[in-house]
């Protein structure tokens, strides 16, 4: 019983997690994975001309913090709703172990 509802929680908390990254995630992470790349590009290279190179990595790392932000969201969702899932099951392992003494 308990294993089954640390399941549910666990699928319940990404699925919420999924949610919050598609209504708040996409665009922070856009625009941090440009900048962040831009940034570094600028500390490597000193100025940063549009060249293609630069455009490609500016791709890239629009691409890793989308990413970065959709992995974050969906392990704490998944994490939060794991723990939730283990309060939920609580009482009913402590009744069933006061039950078997």
């Amino acid at each position: 019983m308990k294993n089954e509802s640390v399941k549910t929680g666990m699928k319940i908390g990404t699925m919420i997690g999924g949610l919050v990254f598609a209504v708040f995630g996409i665009v922070p992470g856009f625009f941090f994975g440009s900048y962040g790349t831009l940034f570094l590009l600028q500390k490597l290279m000193g100025m940063v001309e549009p060249t293609l190179f630069v455009r490609a990595a500016v791709v890239l790392g629009i691409v890793i913090g989308i990413a970065s932000a959709a992995v974050v969201s969906l392990v704490i969702g998944g994490l939060a709703g794991m723990a939730l899932g283990y309060v939920v099951s609580a009482p009913v392992a402590m009744r069933q172990d006061t039950s078997k003494a």
